[in-house]
């Protein structure tokens, strides 16, 4: 790939050329796709920013140490990131259930089956092996792709990638296999149920791959496609751990299925992997019940070749502690110009889980439905193949409209969906708290806990695969409109969550890494950072987050105001509401504190005190202030709705005082000033994010141009266009965070010179929102072009990136706000959405 600056028209992964069975829009390369550029991951500041720095280094490295001696790594490991790869795909399953990540060129990689915890292994022996046989006689055998490895070495590798495409479109892909010696075509369907407004479905642990073979020859041909699967995770863990195959037949669940389940276990908690096949009338399918991934592969191999089917004689017994693979195979004839399908799935069972600490067992929430025994395989397995064409029509139902509309721009719609990646694989999980009554598991009653979470489950995803954080409830507020969108009971009960985790302390005394602060973990009356870390005990423990006290945060506690009512203004749901309402007062008392000097308006404490936390504001702020605005304006109408008549008379005389001092304070004429701090020497930059506030009190229907003048905003929008976006790589980079009124970057710190994925999705929103159309579309489009084609990152979407190719936090909760593009779509521009 070319290492500059493209525009959407010249996009390299937007679909050229229409494939019969496979979408027009999505995420397309070749298996031969190489991303030619080197980035890295963000690690040297500028000598200017260093001394700023030291101190954090410091007591970092000294929290580092103690947290490695208890075997543990610390929720922001920066001395052991993440190695960067242009290899990753569409990830397999559903939420909250643990994902499979799967390569675009086939590979099977980046596990989270344990919650929160990822495992960054390319598996050799998971594989797809091809068999081609005429007139009896295997005339074409290799595997579907994959490299060459020091293991199995005699399998065929090497298919030729440059014949094979394949096609991103999250919750499916699609790779396409042509072989032109024998006239074949092969697409395999990769589909995992997610889809809207599912609470049931979505959450299980499954996926499925649908072959179908055509062949343009004028010669039949037999057919065979073999799915191999070792136990574990890649980890050095796979080895010593007991393993045992078991073949299966299951038919329970409207679906003859065969194949082997993988009894082991990750850590110590069980798992098993069932990989089967369906049987059909034309489909023969067998299986090899054990081999060992780790030897050559022969005795699957020739055992294959000899006569298109497995033997389910194992390569030798298994023994305790030794890894193990089996391999499951269809096979069928096709006729000459004729076309036929074989499906497969992968499902796993691990119902039962607990993080590090151990302290509580959680039942995953599908095991509502599959029970949680363990015993599940079979008939997921049986599930999965029977009820796929089903999710396969509600997918294309939800994705339809948008992928047909004209209106939109072709890589818009493969952003949309792709960056949907992270609800499943953001570590994410979705479970309910289990009791054991008379020696089994059940669901464990909580009196004071919300019908909604009874309902619909606890739900929690990573602020970043390198980010170890539950809920970050500052980035999730911009992440938070794919859920309210898409599957608003999950946001509802994440909401009633942090409502009640907000009243909790945590009076453990902390050492802050940024300041050298000392003060509790959580304190009362304040919206949580985090519900916590994986390695520890989330929802319990909260706050893992320790660089900075976040009780003085000016954002945490506006953005639960902010969401409170969002939520509110599309479910129109007043028992929510009121129990929302309480807790909104409480933190907005709270904030009121910190209007230090009575003007209506709350200051910032001259350190990086909100989301952007190594960027200092000091005085009233564009960003902080502008949310308190909003903040009020949704109290006060809360307070109406709710009959509160005081409350509502109360916030809105704040209201009315704060707006003229964030006029007098912070506006400069053209757009708002990052600070009010004149001796800051930034006060007057040119934040991106300036217009946080208005855009989410526009997106929930409050806007009404008295607290933020439509022509401020608009001149707003137009300087950040002007300075942030058009002002870098030829306007095809996304709105840098901060630059100076001459053009120029802001460097006052390293986070003032990114990009940040999810705040350019969002500012995209708040042009868009204002009618802006054609700047949104072009500002989002920078992000998706530097992160989904220039540098590589492709489903590992990060937080930031950098003009010098580094980027920061692969794999990031922020970038879900591209949804917040959507919904000012269907709220502000409706006719963009009602013709194709």
């Amino acid at each position: 790939m070319a290492s500059y600056p493209r525009n959407p028209d010249d996009s390299e992964t937007t679909p050229r050329e229409n494939i019969p069975g496979v979408p027009d829009y999505g995420w397309r390369v070749k298996l031969d796709y190489e991303c030619k550029t080197k980035c890295t991951p963000f690690t040297k500041p500028r000598l200017s920013q260093i001394p700023s720095l030291i101190g954090l280094s410091l007591r970092y490295m000294k929290v580092w140490v103690k947290t490695r001696r208890q075997g543990r790594r610390l929720f922001i490991d920066h001395l052991d990131q993440v190695e960067h790869k242009a290899m990753y795909g569409c990830p397999l399953g559903g939420i909250g259930c643990g994902t499979i990540g799967r390569g675009f060129r086939g590979e099977f990689c980046r596990f989270q089956m344990l919650p929160g915890l990822y495992d960054h292994h390319t598996i050799q022996a998971n594989q797809f092996i091809l068999c081609i046989r005429k007139n009896g006689k295997t005339v074409y055998q290799k595997v579907l792709t994959g490299k060459k490895g020091k293991h199995l070495k005699s399998w065929q590798w090497g298919f030729p990638a440059q014949n094979a495409t394949y096609h991103g479109l999250y919750p499916r892909a699609w790779t396409v296999y042509d072989i032109p010696e024998y006239k074949l075509r092969l697409v395999c369907r990769q589909i995992s149920p997610v889809f809207p407004h599912d609470y049931k479905e979505t959450s299980f642990p499954m996926g499925v791959f649908a072959w179908s073979v055509e062949n343009n020859g004028s010669e039949p041909v037999d057919i065979s496609i073999v799915l191999t699967f070792k136990n574990g995770t890649g980890s050095k863990d796979d080895n010593g751990v007991e393993v045992q195959n078991e073949e299966f037949q299951c038919d329970t669940e409207g679906r003859q299925v065969s194949g082997v389940l993988i009894h082991h276990s990750l850590r110590d908690i069980k798992c098993t992997y069932g990989i089967a096949a369906a049987n059909k009338d034309d489909v023969h399918v067998s299986h090899k019940l054990h081999f060992d991934p780790k030897g050559n592969g022969r005795i699957v191999w020739d055992d294959l070749a000899e006569d298109g089917q497995l033997d389910s004689t194992p390569e030798k017994p298994q023994k305790k502690g030794q890894e193990t693979a089996a391999a499951v195979c269809s096979q069928t004839t096709v006729p000459p110009g004729g076309k036929k399908e074989m499906d497969f799935t992968l499902t796993w069972d691990m119902p039962v889980v607990h993080f590090k600490n151990k302290e509580k067992l959680y039942g995953r929430r599908y095991g509502r439905w599959f029970g949680y025994k363990n015993d599940a395989c079979p008939r997921m397995c049986s599930y999965a193949l029977k009820h796929y064409p089903a999710w396969e029509q509600k997918i294309e139902a939800w994705q339809h409209p948008i992928l047909q509309n004209s209106n939109l721009p072709a890589w818009y719609k493969s952003a949309l969906f792709n960056e949907l990646y992270y609800v499943s694989d953001g570590g994410t999980i979705w479970a309910d708290e289990l009791e054991s009554k008379n020696g089994d598991l059940s669901i464990k009653s909580i009196p004071d806990e919300s019908p909604i979470i009874q309902e619909y489950s606890k739900f929690a995803y990573l602020e970043g695969h390198e980010y170890r954080m539950y809920n970050t409830y500052d980035v999730h507020h911009y992440a938070s409109f794919s859920l309210i969108m898409l599957w608003p009971k999950i946001q509802l009960s994440l909401q009633y969550d942090i409502a009640k985790a907000v009243i909790a302390e945590d009076t453990t005394p902390i050492h802050f890494c940024m300041e050298g602060a000392r003060g509790i973990k959580k304190k009362g009356k304040s919206v949580p950072h985090d519900i916590g870390d994986p390695e520890d005990e989330p929802w319990d423990c909260l706050n893992a987050y320790i660089i900075h006290p976040t009780c003085e945060w000016k954002d945490l506690n506006l953005k639960f105001v902010l969401q409170t009512y969002r939520d509110f203004s599309v479910t129109k749901d007043k028992d929510y509401l009121e129990a929302m309402y309480p807790v909104a007062k409480v933190v907005m008392e709270i904030a009121q504190k910190w209007d230090t000097d009575g003007d209506g308006l709350i200051e910032n404490s001259g350190f990086a005190d909100q989301t952007f936390d190594a960027w200092s504001m000091t005085g009233a702020s564009a960003y902080c202030g502008g949310m308190w605005l909003a903040a009020l304006k949704m109290m006060a109408e809360m307070a109406r709705v709710l009959g509160n008549d005081d409350d509502m008379k109360k916030y809105q005389e704040i209201l009315n005082k704060g707006k003229a001092s964030f006029e007098a304070k912070v506006w400069n004429g053209r757009y708002y000033n990052y600070d009010s701090n004149p001796s800051g020497g930034h006060h007057d930059s040119i934040m991106a994010d300036q217009l946080a506030g208005h855009w989410f009190l526009k997106a929930s229907g409050l806007a009404d141009g008295t607290i933020f003048p439509d022509d401020h905003v608009k001149s707003a929008l137009e300087t950040v266009y002007k300075f942030n976006v058009k002002g870098f790589g030829q306007g095809n980079m996304g709105a840098i965070n901060g630059t100076r009124p001459d053009g120029g970057q802001d460097l006052t710190s390293c986070q003032s010179e990114e990009f940040w994925v999810g705040v350019t999705y969002s500012l995209g929103a708040s042009m868009i929102q204002q009618g802006m159309i054609d700047e949104g579309f072009q500002t989002a489009w920078g992000a998706y072009h530097v992160c989904w084609e220039w540098y590589g990152l492709a489903f590992q979407t990060p937080e930031a990136y950098m003009m010098d190719k580094h980027y920061r936090s692969l794999g990031y909760m922020r970038p879900l706000a591209i949804w917040s593009m959507q919904w000012a779509l269907e709220k502000f521009q409706p006719q963009l959405l009602t013709s194709s």
